[in-house]
């Protein structure tokens, strides 16, 4: 065999590549930007809940009942109000549900209708004698005040221990500061338990803790924490504002978005750090700044191919699961696109920023 055909197999599975080993681009050099845009998102999520006095809560977090009626015909929303006022039901939230011709609608009320075993069928009567069709009540949710309440607190709860614990991971296992990141874990828990025993909102309690535990990174030199939390803060801030902008409503199946969204996002970032460690001893003559644009540049590849197969799962989720799936899919969609972005432009940027502050220590 001569030496042609041995190293042509070579050449021709580099072809193959996505993209090329020796790809440079500049994702540093771009970072001012990158924190103008960030910035401006985040400024404008903030605006938006603003103007909407806060965001849209489902039946899970603002409690009420939830009905899912279809009817047999095309029917007007003011016909199913005009049917639920007979029933002494004032005000309430009617939206279409599923496909345009499936004829199906969501009746939110605030308060619970009568509970009578009987109550169902009356409703039905009054829906079918003001629409002129037949109707089929498919679902029905009640939740109390005081659950919905108790549950948006416990997923206030569930993101704050899920970023308080991976800042504990990422410290120990990138700057090996098991003993100081377990320690800030342990104050900030029970400052948050004790400050929860008092007439303390859990939001305001959730936003104070945060803004201490990124002080505490600053000060007890947790840069990768940092790094990491910050971006993890950004993609949930940011998948929260397009709900509000869009006008979708935060239930359960949301918070689990959002949970996925910062485990997906961690993964992301985690690959990246773990490149830049190994680059920083490699390369250790080299500027930070260098070293940590090539870390990103030798990962985009992987990067790119799963955050593009998984936004091929999600995309036919969005468009084939159905109604129930939709909001929680769109959440994941708009999670990885920031998730994936956070991670090159976010997450590794702060590094830098960190070691400019610090005065190249």
């Amino acid at each position: 065999m001569d030496r042609h055909s041995l190293t042509t197999p070579i050449k021709d599975a580099h072809t193959m590549q996505f993209i090329k080993p020796d790809i440079n681009i500049n994702f540093i050099g771009k970072r001012r930007i990158a924190f103008v845009i960030s910035l401006t998102l985040i400024l404008a999520t903030l605006g938006s809940i603003m103007v909407k006095g806060g965001p849209s809560y489902g039946i899970d977090f603002a409690g009420g009942t939830l009905i899912q009626v279809r009817f047999d015909g095309p029917v007007a929303v003011a016909d199913i109000k005009a049917g639920l006022a007979q029933k002494g039901i004032d005000n309430p939230s009617v939206q279409s549900f599923g496909e345009t011709d499936s004829n199906e609608f969501l009746i939110r009320i605030d308060s619970s209708p009568d509970a009578k075993a009987d109550a169902s069928e009356n409703l039905k009567a009054a829906l079918q004698a003001a629409t002129g069709q037949t109707a089929e009540i498919r679902r029905t949710e009640m939740v109390g005040p005081q659950v919905g309440k108790d549950l948006r607190e416990k997923a206030l709860l569930a993101m704050f221990w899920a970023l308080l614990f991976i800042s504990v991971y990422i410290s120990g296992r990138f700057e090996m500061k098991w003993l100081q990141s377990c320690l800030l874990a342990i104050c900030l828990s029970g400052s948050v338990y004790l400050l929860s025993s008092f007439a303390v909102g859990i939001p305001f309690l959730m936003l104070a803790a945060l803004v201490v535990t990124l002080v505490l990174f600053w000060f007890l030199s947790l840069k990768y924490a940092m790094g990491a939390i910050v971006a993890l803060i950004h993609d949930v801030i940011i998948t929260m504002g397009v709900f509000v902008v869009f006008d979708k409503e935060f239930t359960l199946p949301i918070i689990a978005a959002l949970l996925t969204i910062i485990g997906y996002s961690l993964n992301d970032t985690i690959i990246v750090f773990d490149r830049i460690r190994e680059n920083l001893r490699k390369y250790h003559r080299q500027p930070l700044d260098a070293v940590i644009n090539r870390s990103i540049n030798e990962t985009l590849s992987r990067t790119i191919l799963t955050s593009g197969t998984t936004m091929i799962v999600l995309i036919s989720l969005f468009v084939l699961g159905g109604g129930i799936i939709h909001d929680f899919a769109f959440a994941l969609i708009v999670g990885v696109l920031v998730g994936t972005y956070s991670s090159i432009y976010v997450a590794s940027p702060i590094l830098v920023a960190w070691h400019a502050r610090t005065g190249g220590k």
